[in-house]
């Protein structure tokens, strides 16, 4: 499809570049406790995965994933939430391993790949639902955009899906936020990734070395020394190319629209492959100037967030 262009979204005033259009809404954005129902399911090597529900009886289903070190009850997931929950479907955040505030219990946990865990997610919840949409921010965008671009067994029950703000191209997404203006991104994911590191290891010493810790000063050394290895990667090049959705994007049979602003410091310029655009089928892609990175701020108090809006608009459509 071609670029989505004549984009409305319109920044705060105060909010003049992509740094503060990030760190604001993260920071002090405040929104009201939904009443989440949680369970626990059990995956099939025998860890388990935490679920947050927001249930009425719909017959429609929006699954939201989260991003890098985030969980199901971030402001921008319980704002996505309250979007759809008060428009006619139920919502599921789901967390990813290790992210429910309680350790998983395998060596393994996360990464931007695991596309097992987002199956395991869709399979025990289609029994109930007659549509399922997907929506995922920033890694959780990479992981919904390559579940639906590999080859499996297709859920037809899948209706749409939005990706917000998405490290396409994960190696050079990697160097983009490890660069000197956005360290403070990059240094508060290596710390919390580190604390994790060290608190697996004290329950899976023969699996996690932690002399390795001292090689790791980026978040490329990170997933070298850890994320890469743990997950049966050779290294983070490995990795970064086999998790990348920007090569799955081809395979994507179901409408799915990619939300990235131009000014998200997290990203680099191959998460905008605007001639890519124009030769699929199913992929909508709009890169508005301004946004920064999971932001989309209102320009008005008590205005729902743009990406809210823009995505609810994208699953409710009847295109």
């Amino acid at each position: 499809m071609p670029l989505i262009e004549n984009i409305d979204y319109l920044k705060p005033r105060f909010l003049f570049n992509g740094h503060l259009q990030t760190i604001v809404p993260s920071l002090f954005r405040k929104v009201n406790l939904l009443p989440f129902e949680r369970e626990r399911i059990t995956t099939s090597d025998g860890d388990f995965l935490d679920l947050d529900w927001l249930r009425k009886g719909n017959r429609k289903l929006v699954i939201i994933s989260h991003g890098l070190e985030g969980n199901s009850r971030r402001p921008y997931m319980q704002g996505m939430a309250h979007q759809f929950y008060t428009q006619g479907y139920d919502v599921l955040n789901w967390n990813f391993r290790g992210c429910s505030e309680e350790q998983n219990l395998r060596p393994i946990f996360y990464n931007s790949g695991a596309t097992y865990d987002l199956d395991t997610v869709i399979a025990h919840a289609q029994k109930n639902y007659e549509e399922i949409n997907l929506v995922g921010f920033s890694l959780g965008g990479n992981l919904i955009l390559k579940y639906l671009g590999e080859e499996r067994q297709r859920v037809t029950i899948l209706n749409k899906a939005v990706a917000i703000s998405v490290p396409l191209h994960l190696e050079s997404s990697c160097i983009q936020i490890s660069k000197g203006q956005n360290l403070i991104y990059s240094n508060k994911f290596l710390r919390t990734l580190k604390d994790k590191i060290i608190r697996k290891a004290a329950s899976h010493p023969s699996d996690i070395d932690i002399s390795l810790l001292k090689r790791v000063k980026t978040l490329k050394d990170f997933d070298d020394v850890y994320t890469g290895p743990l997950h049966g990667y050779d290294d983070a090049h490995d990795y970064y190319e086999k998790c990348s959705s920007l090569y799955f994007l081809e395979g994507i049979e179901i409408p799915t629209l990619i939300l990235n602003a131009v000014n998200d410091p997290f990203l680099s310029p191959l998460c905008y492959p605007k001639e890519l655009a124009q030769k699929l089928e199913k992929v909508y892609m709009e890169f508005p100037e301004q946004g920064g990175h999971v932001g989309f701020s209102p320009r008005s108090r008590g205005e729902i967030y743009w990406s809210e809006k823009r995505a609810f608009e994208f699953i409710s459509s009847d295109e």
